[in-house]
């Protein structure tokens, strides 16, 4: 048998692989398709099998340069190298994972969500429930008109959380609804709570309090924190249990579930926008990303405080 020379076409095949050319090439293809990916919606070209063959084409030919050269690289450079080729390994696997979204009423429940890579809605494999929706809102400056009978008495402006005193009594302004334009409120009175009230005319206190309340005006809410309660069920049993919010998806089985909206609909019923993510490869390239930190860190040091 005719051994094997390095002008035989697998060893030129070989060079080929490991050389800085072809790295330089499929980096720039890479960027070059990256650039209408940023601009779109749906992000489809990242998922696409072109896309995802370039980068591991990337991954493969970082990987025989390494090992072609690993006995002339520094200690720093291997780590670089390895970190990469982690981090290509892990947007190859990440193909595989799939985003979904749906939106689902408060208390309600769904089986399919519609998949962005598939352009239509399919079966989760289980019931996803929104079991409550909760809502936090930074203090609102608002205007409390306040009647003694049916003469004005005296007005005050403050923001809710806050309190005011009327004599004896200490009124705090609990919460606002402004879509009812209506105004919560406690009374206290040495420090005991004695009823509550609203602006709208509602109260619980005692026969004898002399006051009543006006929402006079008051400025927009601004939303500060928007979760959820989430529940997985299968065949009627409850599987899983967890609360979601922006940046703090409820993790299960591989999944993620993000709570990425809070709205109504026309007839004021609460519905929150959810979405599901199964990212595979998402280990990989973390454990990649600090692998490179690691090689950068080495690097630096060597050039701050040499070789020894």
């Amino acid at each position: 048998m005719e051994r094997l020379s390095w002008n035989s076409t697998f060893f030129r095949f070989y060079r080929y692989l490991c050389s800085t050319e072809l790295a330089i090439a499929l980096f720039l293809t890479i960027c070059l398709l990256a650039i209408p990916g940023t601009f779109s919606e749906t992000r489809k070209i990242y998922s696409s099998p072109l896309f995802v063959t370039l980068l591991g084409m990337l991954g493969v030919c970082t990987l025989a340069c390494t090992v072609k050269r690993i006995k002339g690289l520094p200690r720093y450079v291997l780590l670089i190298h390895g970190g990469v080729i982690l981090v290509l390994a892990g947007a190859v696997v990440s193909s595989c994972g799939f985003v979904a979204t749906v939106n689902i009423y408060e208390g309600t429940g769904v089986n399919e969500a519609y998949r962005w890579d598939k352009n239509a809605d399919m079966p989760l494999g289980m019931e996803l429930t929104v079991k409550k929706i909760y809502t936090e809102y930074y203090p609102v400056t608002v205007k409390i008109g306040v009647l003694k009978g049916s003469e004005k008495f005296t007005l005050f402006t403050l923001n809710t959380g806050e309190s005011f005193k009327l004599g004896d009594y200490t009124v705090r302004a609990d919460n606002l609804d402004p879509a009812q334009q209506n105004l919560h409120l406690s009374v206290s009175r040495q420090e005991q709570l004695v009823g509550t009230a609203d602006t709208s005319g509602a109260r619980e206190l005692p026969a004898d309090f002399p006051y009543d309340f006006r929402l006079v005006a008051f400025k927009n809410r601004v939303l500060k924190r928007t979760w959820v309660d989430l529940q997985l069920s299968k065949d009627s049993r409850t599987i899983a249990e967890g609360s979601s919010e922006v940046n703090r998806p409820f993790q299960w089985g591989g999944l993620d579930f993000f709570h990425i909206q809070t709205e109504r609909d026309r007839s004021g019923r609460a519905y929150a926008g959810i979405q599901i993510v199964r990212d595979p490869g998402r280990p990989f390239v973390f454990s990649g990303f600090v692998i490179v930190g690691l090689g950068a860190s080495l690097f630096f040091m060597r050039r701050i405080f040499g070789k020894h």
